[in-house]
């Protein structure tokens, strides 16, 4: 049956039932589209190609079998996001990481599950223990106290499916994915258009709410920015460039810190308040400045801001391409797991030869 492949395919694609039997050119009609998601009828073949079209999904996504569930979402978001959104990008990362799992899959790999941090999930009883827990994670993985070149490929490295979505009102959401007789996937998605220096920290963010453990009372949110701040500038090296107390910084200094630090000069602000390095007065009045020159407001662009495909995740791209180069899937699955015309794909494929 394939009610739930159905429900959540059209719910990533934010279409209506009136609105796919509309795309369908009403093939079949609203009603008959939300009885098959009911599974009180099956459409026939002609129907199901329709809908799988429709849907830019096949007709094996439509019915598989496979159960994959979202579970402990954390999204990154403004107060504005709708459920109507946050639904639709939820089925979104699910299509997203069955694609992912499957390629995985038909190249034999090993590195499906998530390779858990040694100690984890950190406990966090206030937002300032998430200072412990990103030392923590540095120190399992191996990574000293350098900044951190390609957070998105490291992330994948230890595991985690990150992904980039074009979404408006989500900067982020971190969540385990539930599979039959397997172990839980993790997965990030952030959002694709939107400054690097964003994205980093959306990255280190949702890492936050996989390896915490956050007590009750405590605000998850607070605990999940600490976490991030610490895991990209760790706290030793800040105050060893700036200095352990000032009265006032540089908006010049703040520039060349977020060069070598890769993250945004508000959040190296908010890094500089936390460690008690500038008062809550010099931060307010930083802050103002920020406002007055639009640095708070979308598209949030500051000086030097990083472009938003220099921390774009790419493995999953690789993988297919490895997967059209072995012959395990032709140029069409390819197309359709990249979501990209074949004509483009043939285009990056005859660029990387």
């Amino acid at each position: 049956m394939i009610g739930k492949r159905l429900k959540s395919a059209r719910a990533a694609s934010g279409l209506s039932l009136r609105a796919l039997s509309n795309a369908m050119g009403h093939k079949v009609s609203a009603q008959a589209i939300g009885k098959y998601e009911r599974n009180e009828d099956m459409p026939g073949s002609s129907v199901l190609i329709a809908l799988a079209r429709a849907l830019a999904v096949s007709v094996d996504f439509l019915l598989s079998d496979d159960e994959l569930e979202l579970e402990g979402v954390e999204f990154r978001k403004l107060a504005s996001s709708s459920a109507k959104e946050e639904a639709m990008i939820e089925a979104k990362a699910l299509s997203c990481v069955e694609k992912y799992l499957a390629i995985e899959s038909l190249l034999n790999l090993s590195s499906q599950d998530w390779d858990e941090p040694q100690g984890a999930p950190y406990w966090v009883n206030d937002p300032r223990d998430a200072e412990d827990a990103a030392r923590n994670l540095r120190d399992a993985w191996l990574l000293g106290k350098d900044p951190i070149p390609m957070l998105s490929e490291l992330l994948e490295e230890h595991g985690i499916k990150v992904f980039s979505l074009d979404v408006d009102r989500v900067d982020g959401l971190a969540a385990k994915v539930r599979r039959k007789g397997k172990h839980s996937a993790r997965v990030i998605m952030i959002k694709k258009h939107t400054w690097s220096e964003r994205k980093r920290f959306s990255l280190a963010h949702e890492l936050g709410h996989i390896v915490l453990k956050v007590a009750p009372g405590c605000n998850s949110e607070r605990a999940a920015n600490r976490f991030a701040g610490a895991f990209l500038v760790p706290a030793e090296v800040l105050r060893q460039e700036i200095g352990t107390k000032r009265t006032d910084i540089s908006l010049g200094e703040l520039v060349s810190l977020k060069d070598r630090f890769g993250v945004s000069i508000q959040a190296l602000t908010y890094r500089c308040k936390d460690l008690e390095i500038i008062s809550q007065a010099t931060f307010g009045r930083l802050f103002d400045i920020y406002r007055e020159r639009g640095w708070r407001d979308a598209p949030f662009k500051e000086p030097n801001s990083l472009e938003w495909d220099v921390e774009e995740p790419g493995r999953f791209r690789r993988l297919c391409f490895r997967a059209l180069s072995e012959g395990h899937i032709g140029l069409s699955r390819a197309s359709e797991l990249l979501e990209i015309p074949v004509r483009r794909l043939e285009e990056q494929l005859d660029y990387v030869t």
